[in-house]
């Protein structure tokens, strides 16, 4: 089974290193990967009627993802950075009440366009739903307190379902506020899965303008998702 679901382990690692800075390789965390295999081959339970494919990609990004956060590769400056640009796109948008350009976002945060790309690819790899969110929503709970609020296990509760839709609606309209570009990189990303390099050859761009895009992207998500749902979770 581990020699079966390897080239899957690669892919999510090629992945994920994709998206972090260039000291943090898929070889390391491949091996995470492989450990997260082994902990769904021992936990899978055939009965909840998923397959086991499925279960095993979410086991394997799991350990991989856990892996870097004993890395400690998000530094705090990198956390105030992303939090800086995302208050300041969401305190913007809703001064001018249109999506904002590149060069009103240097404009405003006192720096240059060339500064605030970089600003960018030094935040590149933050997540649209980050650990440290929740940490911070309910800092009285310990992590592994914090996972069991969030797993789904009443997934067919009218409430969870209800909540759900909610959610799904207010991504759709954040998505739908995003500029063409911005769209084109999420939906080649997340949805047709092609790599930073790809969408790059695809849309005529270099692989690091991309990657700032998907950046800004999942700023301007973050900060909807936060400012949409303060009363949501």
């Amino acid at each position: 089974m581990i020699l079966k679901y390897t080239p899957l382990i690669k892919y999510i690692a090629q992945r994920l290193a994709m998206r972090f800075p260039p000291h943090i390789s898929a070889e390391d965390l491949i091996g995470a990967g492989v450990i997260g295999l082994m902990d769904a081959l021992n936990k899978f339970d055939p009965e909840k009627k998923v397959q086991f494919k499925t279960y095993a990609e979410f086991r394997i990004k799991g350990a991989m993802l856990d892996e870097l956060r004993s890395l400690d590769w998000v530094s705090r400056s990198v956390r105030q950075k992303a939090t800086q640009v995302e208050k300041t796109y969401h305190a913007l948008e809703k001064k001018k009440g249109r999506a904002v350009e590149d060069e009103e976002m240097a404009q405003e945060m006192g720096l240059s366009l060339d500064d605030y790309y970089s600003r960018l690819n030094d935040i590149q790899g933050v997540f649209l739903l980050d650990i440290e969110i929740f940490k911070t929503r309910f800092s009285n709970l310990g992590e592994e307190d914090i996972f069991v609020l969030v797993k789904d296990e009443d997934e067919n509760h009218p409430f969870h379902l209800s909540c759900l839709v909610e959610l799904k609606e207010v991504l759709a309209r954040a998505i739908g506020e995003l500029t063409h570009k911005e769209k084109m990189v999420i939906s080649l990303y997340y949805y047709e899965e092609l790599t930073l390099k790809e969408i790059g050859e695809v849309l005529g761009y270099t692989e690091s303008r991309i990657c700032q895009i998907h950046t800004k992207a999942i700023l301007k998500l973050r900060s909807k998702l936060k400012y949409s749902m303060k009363d949501f979770v």
